[in-house]
């Protein structure tokens, strides 16, 4: 049983056409709905949305590779880790679950994963709720600062020249409460609304990430753009942007809405990049009025 719903679940791993095993778990039945993830982020942020639709859905929540428990990478200097690879490997948890059509939710970079699976199957996609996320090039935007590539790239070069010895300076900070700490003074989550409950998860999970992959992931997010895709979309979508958001300005989530046929957005005061955990009532009330007034399958 499923230890928050109290649901059947099924879980497994997928075999990715490179040999990598990428773990899935879904949870309940009815239409099927399938998480992306954040980059660095395990399944831990979809908890408030498996237990608001798993009574009527097939809610699914899987890892990318070298993230969760999925295979890590053989190599995390040269592995594949960009937006095209993840949205194959989206395909393949979907076919290895026994999912033939789903509506796709994304979660910041998942938002970008979602949206490349469009360019090759289209008709496996129902619709779309992409929250706290943006189509493409998402380095360029991040806080609004011009610069941020550059710094990124710097950080990369850093992470990259250190080698494994990186894993010995973040860890022991990732592990410590230097990190939670640092995140709520950062504003980087809403400490009134985020719990330390909400993102020791997250926290825990980044520490045993090898840098050098989560690092170059980061930067694969800046070379995708499937902005070309959103006038293309012909099903559903619900956008989800927040006013306060340090990662993914508000601005991106209104651009989007404006380019996508149809869509409908929730625009959240007083929520941060984190939103998903913070503001997860909401979150969860928006979408139930986007599933019975749009249906999307």
């Amino acid at each position: 049983m499923d230890a928050l719903s109290n649901r059947p679940f099924r879980a497994g791993h997928a075999v990715a056409d490179d040999g990598l095993h990428l773990y899935w778990r879904a949870v309940g039945n009815g239409p099927a709905i399938v998480c992306n993830n954040g980059v660095g982020v395990s399944t831990f942020f979809w908890r408030y949305t498996v237990d608001q639709f798993a009574d009527r859905y097939t809610v699914l929540t899987w890892d990318y590779r070298g993230h969760g428990r999925s295979d890590p990478l053989p190599d995390p200097t040269t592995g594949e880790v960009g937006i095209p690879r993840h949205a194959k490997d989206l395909l393949t948890v979907m076919d290895a679950a026994g999912l033939d059509r789903a509506l796709i939710f994304g979660h910041s970079m998942g938002c970008q994963v979602g949206l490349e699976a469009w360019r090759s199957a289209p008709e496996r996609i129902g619709g779309y709720v992409l929250i706290l996320g943006t189509a493409g090039r998402a380095l360029e935007t991040f806080a609004d600062n011009p610069r941020s590539p550059f710094f990124f790239k710097l950080a990369g070069a850093f992470i990259e020249a250190m080698g494994e010895r990186t894993h010995r300076l973040v860890r022991p900070i990732l592990h410590s409460p230097v990190a939670w700490a640092f995140t709520r003074r950062a504003k980087l989550v809403d400490p009134m609304y985020a719990s330390h409950t909400d993102m020791a998860p997250y926290l825990e999970h980044l520490a045993v990430l090898d840098m050098r992959m989560f690092i170059r992931t980061v930067l694969k997010m800046q070379e995708h753009d499937a902005w070309d895709v959103l006038p293309t979309l012909n099903v559903p979508v619900l956008i989800v942007g927040a006013e306060r958001d340090a990662f993914t300005p508000i601005r991106l989530s209104r651009d989007m809405a404006a380019k996508i046929p149809g869509a409908e957005i929730l625009v959240l005061a007083d929520a941060s990049h984190a939103a998903i955990i913070e503001q997860p009532e909401t979150i969860n009330h928006r979408i139930e009025r986007f599933l019975r007034e749009r249906s999307p399958r």
